[in-house]
């Protein structure tokens, strides 16, 4: 039987963070089910995707992002059954069978609802992770289906490591849109410290990629560490340090969205948040900004702890490094949940419903 073909658009490749992880793995799961995959990229990152993300291919295939005419374009995109494109704000027209639009960031920019762009997605479906960005797409005019990201099992097979006095933070280093604001997450750790015997036990550790653009900024914030020998910084960390580190830590600090109002620019969130939830399957509480998609994830006091303040944020700390006994069933409370709603076997289903019609 004649293989079919799924090709993703991304322009984002050069990231590789978690909006890449989530799309590479559903080309992960259509090649599982008997598709070519294709990578609109112009030179070959199979490597980094497998060192980065720890997703590799049996064989994936890499054309330039750019083609010669409008024409080339829409045959070379009819070769495919399946079409995902990563929205960066322009839209085509695409031939291919089957059309999807990945919105991942929810940018009132990126969906200009005009009257050409209402041609060009005629034949396109819009997917997202978290019912927060679904939220926003239907304010302007978008009806989108939410399909949850999986965490990866290396996060789920319940390490017994012993936990250390670390409060981890995980994401990219950089300063605009969804930043992970690590310049706030120093300065509240530093504030913290001076007033309170219980975070002076504990070492601060950001790990998260760092590109070339971005190096001003972390210039920036480790001049806010001013050398505390306390906080330490971990740019590009391979992936299974950096699981191992999830597994040491005891408390997860997640600070997107910082003070923005997330009704004017919902852009400047966390549009899901996965990080957070790795910490969750490890066993590390999360302590999330309120804002965005951990408010949809994270179970106040349930599963983790959601803050509005820095002095909520330390009580909710206090309360929970006190009481063994709760902190143990948090942590139960939220590998259960990974388990239950984050699964590979419960992606791999959602996903089939959308792209293989199971």
């Amino acid at each position: 039987m004649k293989k079919k073909n799924a090709a993703l658009i991304d322009p984002y490749l050069d990231v590789l963070g978690g909006g890449e992880r989530y799309a590479l793995s559903i080309m992960k799961l259509l090649e599982q089910n008997g598709y070519n995959i294709t990578l609109f990229w112009n030179t070959n990152i199979s490597q980094q995707i497998q060192q980065k993300l720890d997703i590799s291919f049996q064989s994936l295939q890499f054309r330039p992002k750019q083609t010669s005419s409008f024409f080339s374009r829409l045959r070379q995109f009819s070769e495919y059954d399946i079409l995902l494109y990563i929205s960066d704000g322009s839209y085509f027209i695409s031939h291919a069978k089957h059309n999807f639009v990945y919105a991942m960031i929810p940018d009132r920019k990126l969906y200009a609802s005009s009257l050409l762009n209402t041609f060009k997605l005629r034949n396109w479906k819009f997917i997202t992770h978290s019912l927060f960005n679904k939220h926003h797409l239907m304010r302007w005019g978008i009806n989108s289906k939410v399909l949850y990201p999986s965490i990866d099992d290396v996060f789920t097979k319940g390490q017994t490591i012993k936990k250390e006095h670390i409060i981890l933070s995980v994401g990219r280093f950089f300063p605009h849109l969804h930043s992970k604001r690590q310049d706030i997450i120093i300065k509240t750790f530093k504030e913290l410290k001076q007033k309170s015997e219980m975070i002076k036990k504990f070492d601060l550790y950001l790990a998260g990629g760092l590109k070339e653009e971005d190096k001003e900024y972390y210039s920036y914030i480790l001049k806010l560490a001013d050398g505390d020998p306390s906080i330490h910084f971990l740019p590009n960390i391979p992936y299974d340090e950096l699981v191992q580190l999830y597994y040491r830590s005891m408390f997860y600090w997640h600070f997107a969205g910082y003070g923005v109002d997330e009704n004017v620019h919902p852009e400047c969130t966390e549009h899901f948040g996965i990080a957070p939830l790795e910490a969750m399957a490890c066993g590390a509480i999360p302590f999330a900004y309120n804002a965005g998609g951990p408010r949809e994830t994270i179970s106040h006091q349930e599963t983790g702890f959601l803050f509005s303040s820095v002095d909520e944020l330390e009580k909710c700390m206090e309360l929970v490094y006190t009481d063994e006994n709760r902190r143990e069933s948090m942590i139960k409370k939220g590998k259960d949940y990974i388990n239950s709603q984050f699964s590979y076997d419960a992606f791999e289903n959602n996903a089939s419903k959308i792209f293989l019609n199971k």
